[in-house]
Parts: structure tokens; sequence; C-alpha cells
């Protein structure tokens, strides 16, 4: 089963899978959030959440391809994770009015695909960013062959 945790702090936070790392993101996020603020694109806060990771020295990989297999053929394009930050969190980035389900399921595809158990959607167009914070964890096996990323 998968389960989603909207962020707030907890009991339910102690058992989300990599709570540090997601803690250690979410600071960067915010730091980006309160320097740019809600309204621009998502390319733009992608680039500035990397720079914030590196001067943090937190590990990540941006725009990583991951194959997908449909019976045996690989489909090209490769899907792009918007950022995978140590290998342990996929990192999807937003500025919509509103987070919808469609999200949340593309996320959860995201890490099924690359067998990632902890994931995190982080929507800048809001007023305060913990409005825009949602953790996914993924609890299900992966459905279909596929590399995975560790």
């Amino acid at each position: 089963m998968a389960v989603e945790v909207i962020h707030r702090r907890g009991a339910e936070d102690a058992e989300f899978p990599q709570r540090g790392l997601t803690e250690k993101i979410i600071g960067a996020a915010i730091e980006v959030h309160r320097w740019l603020g809600p309204g621009l694109l998502e390319s733009v806060y992608q680039r500035a959440l990397q720079h914030e990771l590196a001067l943090r020295a937190i590990p990540f990989v941006a725009q990583l391809p991951v194959p997908v297999l449909y019976k045996d053929v690989a489909i090209e394009p490769a899907l792009r994770l918007d950022l995978v930050v140590a290998g342990r969190v996929v990192v999807e980035v937003k500025s919509v009015d509103v987070l919808a389900e469609i999200h949340r399921m593309q996320l959860l595809t995201y890490l099924r695909l690359t067998e990632i158990e902890a994931g995190l959607l982080l929507n800048f167009n809001v007023t305060s960013l913990r409005q825009g914070i949602k953790r996914v964890a993924n609890t299900l096996r992966p459905s279909a062959p596929s590399a995975p990323l560790r």
C-alpha cells in the first residue's frame, strides 16, 4: 500500500522513510521560496533549489534519465526526474495553483520505477512553502522491471 504524508511535525513524520534527508531538502526549498516567492516557472525554482542544495553540500542529480520499459521495449525518450537527492529521495518541483491527485500519482510512479522509497512534491506557487509540501512514500513493489538507481 502506498502512503502519503502531508508535511507536518508529528508522530507520523518519525516513521517516514528518509525523514532526516527530507528535512534537509525542505529546509533548502524554504530558503529558495523565501528569496524568490511564488509565481515563477518550475525551471527557475528547480535551478535555485539545485544551487541551494549544492551550497549545503547535499548531493543530487538533476534531470536524471530513467529508462521506461513497456513489454521489454525501451520507451524513448527516457523519463527525466527533476531531482534525485543522495540517491534516496525523488523531488518533483511544481509551480501550480493547487497540487492535484495526479501530481501525487506521478511521483508514486517515479518512486515505483526507480525503487526509491521516499519522495517530495514541492509546490512553490503558494504564499508559504509549508502549504506546498507533500511527502510521499512508496511501499509498493515495482510493477514492471526497471533499472534501480541504487
